[in-house]
């Protein structure tokens, strides 16, 4: 194996922002899912979420 390929390499300051910027998307995407996967649950447990036993 090459030593070379397993050297990590400095991103350039746009790659850099780039990969930011995708790591933004990411997160919001997945806290997006999370609120909807919680809005769902509240909205198939309906008023029974409320009601404690």
């Amino acid at each position: 194996m090459n030593d070379q390929s397993a050297a990590p390499r400095a991103l350039t300051p746009e790659q850099a922002r780039a990969r930011r910027s995708r790591n933004i998307a990411l997160a919001v995407s997945l806290g997006l899912l999370v609120v909807l996967f919680f809005a769902m649950t509240i909205v198939r447990l309906g008023g029974a979420a409320a009601v404690r036993y």
